[in-house]
């Protein structure tokens, strides 16, 4: 039950179209409902802004299913992340609405229509085109959350002339989320070129020195440009949280 729920249900309360018994039992189910096995946090959207995501490794589709339904039944809009094709497919039965992007591997059941709160564009970047599944994942998660997002790929600093020519891009948008591999460089040199927030995610992508990523999250920490701040390995849905939390209205 997010926000707009809440005050439609209190108003229609007040006006007398909805029982006091019948508002209460809408809210029985605040701040979290109890499955067998979630504890699904349904007070999430009223007090974050945003429902609870589904991370989808480890879960079965029955779990998912069942977190889901509920959810669904609030009315809410719900994001499953790290989802492996072979169980959207059998969740897209259930949920024959439900959008699956397979280079970001998440679900998007949408129970009502997306509210754009952003105050600018969400630029999400990425070095190579091998850091696009962490990228695309940035960017699903950035439009969910009612953001404009436009995307900018492979455009590492192995060949900056690249990333020079979408100068115009860069400098419009209101907050960046840069993805990168390898030695971690981009988000350094996008950072020097704007005055705007970078949100640096380094990505697993790279040969044995790059320790699955670790390499490029220490170079992303120690970046001598200001206003870079890094999330963990692979994480594109952290990243766009955090800049969607920075581009809200």
């Amino acid at each position: 039950m997010n926000e707009e729920s809440i005050k439609s249900l209190l108003a229609s309360v007040a006006s007398g179209r909805t029982g006091v018994e019948s508002a209460l039992k809408k809210l029985k189910s605040l701040p979290y409902e109890e499955l067998e096995y979630a504890t699904v946090d349904t007070h999430r959207a009223l007090r974050q802004g945003h429902p609870e995501v589904i991370y989808g490794e480890g879960k079965t589709v029955a779990q998912i299913t069942g977190i889901v339904s509920g959810m669904v039944k609030r009315k809410e809009n719900e994001l499953v992340t790290r989802l492996d094709a072979t169980k959207a497919k059998q969740l897209k039965r259930k949920f024959p609405k439900a959008k699956y992007n397979a280079t970001a591997r998440t679900l998007f059941i949408k129970s009502h229509p997306i509210k754009i709160n952003g105050r600018g564009t969400v630029l999400i970047v990425s070095a190579g085109t091998s850091d696009i599944p962490v990228a695309e994942e940035a960017a699903v998660t950035a439009e969910c959350m009612g953001n404009k997002v436009e995307r900018l790929f492979d455009v590492g600093v192995a060949g900056l002339h690249r990333l020079l020519s979408k100068h115009k891009s860069l400098t419009e948008a209101n907050v960046l989320v840069v993805v990168a591999g390898m030695e971690g460089a981009l988000p350094s040199v996008v950072a020097g070129l704007v005055a705007r927030p970078v949100v640096a995610v380094p990505t697993s992508v790279g040969y044995g020195a790059n320790l699955g990523g670790l390499t490029t999250m220490l170079a992303m920490l120690n970046s001598c440009a200001s206003g870079v701040s890094v999330v963990n390995i692979d994480n594109g849905f952290g990243a766009a949280y955090v800049a969607s939390l920075i581009n809200k209205k």
